[in-house]
């Protein structure tokens, strides 16, 4: 399970402001051919759209590896389409609207799920999942599943990863070691100040904290106690177990005014609010120290293969599982496919074959991984970085494939254990059926889009802009949008 995880949760959904109903698109794609052939005889070649986000020189050779052994299994062929991580929901919203070759979409909460199943730009899978993906309904969790459902269909397929995180400060190991920083010392979110200081004052040409666009300083901090429920507007509190406005809520305006006060004395890099760079490029790059994320075992191991150092982190909250455990990252099937069978039956092999699995989330053994005696993989002898590399934990069972070196050898088992440690989130499985506040919705994601990354990365002054920010929140509806949801949260704990 490589990088951004349940990234969760740190991507703004911004929602359109019409909703149309999913009938014709959905009735088009389920009456596709179900030959195993295409017009011109050969083997359906099925397009899969995924995120991307660092390095994939050799991916036309870790996908011709892949097609020897799909072809062979369910005689079609894959295309791997790549995506930068910066333009993906762009990029796949226009997809899924037009006529564009897609067949399978990494789908996710952060990105319009709930939106795109109920636009019928997705094909909902629960007929094609008893008739072509048994193997899915025998490995993925049934909770899991139903969290993944909208308006009472499913319409995305979790990846099998941790489904619990914890939150806290992932930092360059060479550098703490340089200044003898004892992380042990580091308790809560405030005891990091004295160690950006450290670095800000010894290490000029690194930022302390290169978090960037979407994924917020103050959303971290404040992490853990809110299930932001996709897109901010109402969300569940772990304190009180209703839906509140988080933006007025003291633990959100303890967050944002830490943040403010690091982005003032230099310790968050200055267009935080604007940029598009993932925040482990930037440490790469030799122009940062750290991150804020939401993690889990293996996280350092994880990050090491992106920024190209050894890093070390702090563990600050509790493990949580929120809603966004199931609806976070979905493989699912476009309504441009034209063979949603096929589709379903390729689904199905990255829940159930270690080998396809193993090629598409680690490249080909011998030359982007050596499979070493303890079943740990490592680069091969000679190879400083691999030219191949994916973000397994968007797709698929990952608890098929070899846990890197620097993991313990029974790596999956601690996975387990993560997972089964986690708090759920009192909405965990709600999904919100956004159509009767659309326009409210959409008014007020212009609002969130303005005012929510500049107050959360601590750019602008809270002492204004939050009030600013609620008062035309609730000018846009929110009260409305948090009434609707909290109306129908209690009718699903009803039925619960």
């Amino acid at each position: 399970m490589k990088f951004f995880k349940t990234f969760s949760r740190f991507i703004l959904i911004v929602m359109s402001a019409v909703l149309v109903l999913a009938g014709c698109s959905s009735k088009e794609s389920s009456s596709s051919s179900k030959d195993d052939t295409n017009t011109k005889g050969q083997p359906n070649e099925l397009n899969m759209a995924y995120m991307n986000f660092t390095n994939i020189e050799d991916l036309p050779l870790v996908q011709e590896e892949i097609n020897k052994i799909v072809k062979k299994k369910i005689n079609a062929t894959v295309k791997l389409v790549p995506i930068n991580a910066a333009n993906y929901q762009q990029q796949t919203n226009l997809m899924l609207t037009g006529n564009e070759k897609l067949d399978l979409v990494v789908s996710s909460a952060f990105f319009g799920y709930n939106t795109q199943a109920t636009k019928g730009q997705l094909v909902a899978l629960d007929d094609l999942l008893k008739s072509n993906g048994k193997g899915i309904l025998e490995v993925v969790p049934k909770n899991l599943l139903e969290g993944n459902k909208v308006n009472g269909k499913i319409y995305g397929i979790p990846s099998i990863r941790d489904w619990g995180s914890y939150y806290g400060f992932i930092m360059r190991k060479d550098i703490v070691d340089k200044y003898k920083i004892d992380l042990s010392q580091i308790k809560t979110f405030a005891d990091l100040e004295s160690v950006f200081k450290i670095v800000k004052e010894k290490e000029p040409t690194l930022t302390p904290i290169v978090n960037a666009g979407t994924v917020s300083v103050a959303s971290v901090i404040a992490g853990g106690k809110f299930d932001i429920l996709g897109d901010n507007l109402g969300v569940v509190s772990f304190k009180d177990k209703k839906i509140d406005n988080m933006f007025e809520e003291p633990e959100y305006v303890d967050a944002v005014q830490l943040a403010r006060k690091w982005f003032k004395a230099g310790y968050i890099m200055k267009d935080s609010a604007t940029s598009q760079e993932v925040a482990a490029n930037i440490v790469k790059a030799n122009k940062g120290f750290g991150y804020f994320s939401h993690m889990k075992p293996g996280f350092e191991v994880q990050e090491k293969g992106i920024t190209g150092h050894e890093m070390v982190s702090v563990k600050l909250t509790d493990v949580y599982s929120y809603t966004d455990a199931a609806t976070g990252f979905n493989l699912s099937i476009a309504r441009n496919s034209q063979n949603p069978e096929k589709a379903m039956e390729f689904i199905n092999l990255l829940y159930t074959d270690k080998e396809i699995m193993n090629l598409l989330d680690n490249g080909i053994e011998g030359k982007h991984y050596a499979v070493k005696s303890d079943g740990i993989i490592t680069l091969p002898e000679g190879v400083k970085e691999s030219k191949y590399v994916f973000g397994q934990w968007q797709i698929g069972n990952n608890f098929l494939t070899y846990p890197w070196e620097g993991n313990p050898a029974n790596y999956w088992e601690v996975m387990k254990k993560h997972n089964d440690s986690a708090i759920f989130s009192p909405a965990f499985g709600f999904t919100f059926n956004p159509d009767p506040v659309k326009t409210e919705i959409a008014a007020s994601t212009n609002v969130l889009n303005q005012y929510k990354l500049g107050i959360e990365s601590g750019t602008l002054d809270p002492e204004k802009s939050l009030k600013e920010f609620n008062k035309k929140l609730k000018a846009s509806g929110i009260d409305k949008i948090i009434a609707e949801k909290q109306k129908q949260f209690d009718k699903w704990k009803e039925k619960k």
